[in-house]
């Protein structure tokens, strides 16, 4: 046999090499485990501005997509798309995909309120009273 079979040093650089095989088998398989990944920040559900633009992050992807319709994104997973919202309630649905075919699905749920424009509302009311109160001759 091996005179360094039983050396204390042998064994502690085995287990160091195993503990890195299998961590570094963690680090390649963690798009099978975990699948795709969609974070987008949800700053407020009630706007007042018709035009919006939808950021956020996702992770191990292959495509992403926003109510049907394909999204860029960035090599660090980050995207910024400009959305149209109708009156009301609106329901933003992202999907992603990654490589092996995994799905995950984010929803936004944004309702828009138009303001009404009280600036000019009250000045036409001030308007026509002052034409109808001064006197004819």
């Amino acid at each position: 046999m091996l005179p360094y079979r039983d050396s204390r040093i042998i064994k502690i650089i085995l287990v160091l090499f195993f503990v890195l095989v299998i961590l570094y088998a963690y680090y390649e398989a963690r798009g099978l485990l975990f699948g795709p990944s969609i974070t987008v920040p949800q700053e407020a559900a009630v706007v007042h501005e018709r035009f919006i633009t939808l950021r956020g992050n996702a992770e191990r992807i292959s495509e992403l997509t926003m109510n049907g319709r394909p999204v860029t994104v960035t090599e660090g997973g980050q995207f910024e798309e400009p959305y149209l919202l109708n009156d009301g309630y609106n329901r933003i649905v992202l999907r992603a995909k990654d490589r092996y075919g995994r799905t995950s699905e984010s929803v936004v749920e944004v309702t828009y309120e138009p303001t009404t424009n009280l600036a000019v509302a009250t000045s036409s009311i001030s308007t026509s009273t002052a034409a109808s109160s001064t006197p004819s001759y």
